[in-house]
């Protein structure tokens, strides 16, 4: 026994699965394959891209916050604004005040449940999108986006 054991180093050795397979493993798919994304992550895009479809001709809504919200609060601020199961608000819109700007809200999962593709989603996601910067700006959904309402 001339070899004496040498001492471990410093640096942790990178993690294994131990000898039945088990451990640490590798994310399913790479960051970048739309597979990766969350039904939330895939949500929140739809609702940026029709943000910015509005954008082009509405410049003043970069001033607008739009926050996407997984479902309603059971009763809102006003007592006029409560819902009942018949009626579960797809979105909403909160006034600028004391320096906070104005916000369109977009509810996630009531907008999912009515729709069975991402097609779809995405023309109700614009939808909502496009009557709650109506509401806000005192207008017509119309005159926000002339193809509202289209096929």
């Amino acid at each position: 026994m001339d070899d004496p054991v040498q001492p471990g180093s410093a640096e942790p050795r990178p993690r294994r699965r131990d000898r039945h397979g088990r451990g640490m493993r590798g994310p399913v798919a790479p960051p970048q394959v739309p597979l990766s994304t969350s039904r939330a992550e895939a949500f929140t895009d739809l609702v940026q891209d029709s943000v910015e479809r509005l954008e082009r001709r509405w410049p003043q809504l970069t001033e607008i916050d739009f926050l996407v919200l997984e479902v309603p609060p059971v009763s809102g601020g006003a007592p006029d604004e409560e819902w009942t199961a018949e009626t579960v608000p797809l979105g909403g819109t909160v006034s600028a005040s004391e320096g906070r700007p104005a916000r369109v809200v977009i509810y996630r999962r009531p907008v999912e449940i009515r729709t069975k593709g991402r097609d779809e989603r995405a023309a109700l996601v614009h939808e909502v999108v496009v009557e709650q910067v109506a509401e806000l700006l005192g207008l017509s959904p119309e005159s926000v986006d002339p193809r509202y309402g289209e096929d």
